[in-house]
């Protein structure tokens, strides 16, 4: 018996969105679903408790970080992640793969997972030099990836069987394969490279994870599908990782807003049907809707809580920035629509107070309130989808964020 299986319960007629259980040796995840990002073993702000009132189904930590801080060697000593963080269901971890970008092409810049329109520009002309840039903290070479602790200065490596080894001692429910994150503003030739890079990476670490019978037994492990913004090397990408065992899929890497549509289908195409697929990083509404009507179970992303602690929340019109003067005087809650919210017993006036005077809770509720508006999001498309309304839902909703 697999750590991790798949049930899928219902397809939508008019595109590839399902609704579907993962079974995990820690619980049931109801899909789509979206899973919140808890990087040091806590979703900054959160209490677990909170996290489960708030519908969370599971978290997602960050390998990279763990293993800096404490160390994935105290992390098994308490007994793994569960233990750790008082986290009892399902817990997810990456591989660091997309830290190898961040510290290394991506580092003191503000490349991000997603292309911008100007930066066309940029992308014909990107020149490899980039990556050797004085103050970069990661190098990639074909074995692994050499960098420098953000923390202390101290020097280390990774190679795929390390991050499984680590992955290991953290004990999640699930993980992914270690896998380079290119820049969106690299060359195909150099994103083409990157790819054929995490192939071997992949077949090296399902090998690394099969030579541990314990931990394969309780521990599921993704491949990730590579290939940036180019259709061709994603769809080259899902044929290749399809065909190898893995006990479900992520897409990472980078994209563009014009063509997520078209490069999700070409990273899925040959992707086995019964297995998970998660959209790495990804939380945008209009991506969430784009991300499932093409066949992605699950996400992650920081967002929420990362624009929570600066005072952007989740409103049913869009994205509200309390901070902004009109609020300081405004005595209705801040989504009348949301009544049950975190949120729902405070006004406008009442949070942007919090966040003027730099008060804590400010940041907290703002946190917890983004959380919920995510996770009833993905609540709610489960359940349209499953009473065959997914598009109309889509289209009220987008119309009303967005417009």
């Amino acid at each position: 018996m697999r750590p991790i299986s798949f049930t899928i319960h219902h397809k939508d007629k008019a595109s590839n969105a399902r609704v579907g259980t993962i079974h995990t040796p820690h619980g049931d995840i109801q899909t789509p679903a979206f899973i919140p990002v808890g990087t040091k073993a806590t979703v900054k702000g959160v209490l677990p408790e909170a996290l489960h009132t708030l519908g969370a189904q599971a978290v997602l930590a960050n390998t990279y970080h763990l293993f800096l801080q404490p160390g994935d060697n105290i992390v098994a000593k308490a007994g793994g992640l569960h233990s750790f963080m008082n986290w009892h269901g399902p817990i997810v971890t990456d591989s660091g793969g997309f830290q190898v970008f961040s510290l290394g092409a991506g580092f003191n810049t503000s490349v991000s997972k997603f292309t911008r329109p100007e930066d066309n520009e940029t992308l014909a002309v990107f020149d490899e030099s980039v990556r050797s840039q004085h103050g970069k903290l990661a190098v990639v070479d074909d074995e692994g990836v050499s960098f420098t602790s953000h923390l202390d200065g101290s020097l280390h490596r990774f190679t795929p069987e390390r991050s499984i080894e680590i992955q290991h001692n953290l004990g999640a429910d699930f993980f992914f394969v270690f896998d380079e994150c290119a820049s969106p503003q690299a060359k195909k030739e150099y994103q083409a490279q990157a790819m054929h890079r995490t192939h071997r990476w992949a077949r090296q670490s399902l090998l690394a994870h099969q030579q541990n019978i314990e931990a394969s037994k309780k521990q599921g492990l993704f491949g990730i599908v590579q290939g940036g913004r180019h259709t061709a090397l994603r769809e080259e990408s899902s044929r290749i990782l399809g065909a190898m065992d893995f006990d479900g899929y992520g897409i990472g890497g980078s994209f563009s807003k014009e063509d997520l549509g078209n490069t999700l289908s070409a990273g899925l195409l040959h992707l086995p049907e019964n297995k998970p697929r998660h959209l790495l990083g990804i939380g945008e509404p209009i991506d969430i809707f784009e991300g499932i009507a093409k066949g992605i179970d699950t996400f992650d992303c920081v967002a929420a809580t990362r624009i929570g602690r600066t005072g952007t929340v989740y409103t049913t019109h869009g994205p509200m920035t309390i901070r902004n003067s009109k609020y300081q005087n405004d005595m209705r809650p801040v989504d009348v629509l949301l009544p049950e919210s975190p949120l729902a017993p405070y006004t406008r006036a009442y949070l942007a107070h919090l966040f003027r005077s730099n008060e804590m809770l400010g940041p907290i509720l703002a946190s917890l309130h983004n959380l919920y508006f995510i996770l009833k999001l993905v609540d709610d498309i489960r359940e349209s989808i499953t009473q065959g309304k997914f598009e109309v839902f889509r289209k009220e909703f987008l119309t009303k964020y967005y417009g």
